[in-house]
């Protein structure tokens, strides 16, 4: 299991016309960055972890999140035939991210996620998710 993601991950940065910054770290230690966000994106990533590696990931995302900021979590879907690899739920999401450790999931919206292996995209979920 790779441990190190590229993520994207934007916030208000002075002097860039986009306001984004990209960092490479460690998905389990982004509390390395030293620095907060107010909006974090997971690109498929999210699916790839199981049982305590969720929770550490979780826990993860939390340490570099604003409160009162927002996560989008785009992930491979339980839902319909021919699923991508690691399927997730929405009970699955909910129970990641929830009120007890600092989230509530405010929408979670069927996506697809373009793969070389499906001609029309693999089920996914899009999920808005705040940091409380």
């Amino acid at each position: 299991m790779a441990r190190r993601c590229g993520s994207t991950i934007r916030a208000s940065t002075p002097g860039t016309s986009s306001g984004a910054t990209r960092a490479a770290a460690d998905a389990f230690q982004l509390e390395r960055l030293g620095r907060v966000f107010e909006t974090v994106l997971d690109c498929e990533l999210f699916h790839t972890f199981d049982g305590d590696e969720r929770t550490r990931y979780v826990a993860s995302l939390a340490s570099v999140t604003e409160h009162d900021g927002t996560l989008y979590v785009l992930c491979f879907s339980d839902d319909g035939p021919d699923t991508g690899p690691h399927p997730i739920s929405q009970e699955e999401l909910r129970a990641a991210f929830n009120p007890s450790n600092g989230w509530d999931v405010a929408a979670i919206e069927p996506d697809r996620i373009q793969t070389r292996y499906h001609d029309d995209g693999a089920p996914a979920w899009f999920a808005t998710i705040k940091r409380i």
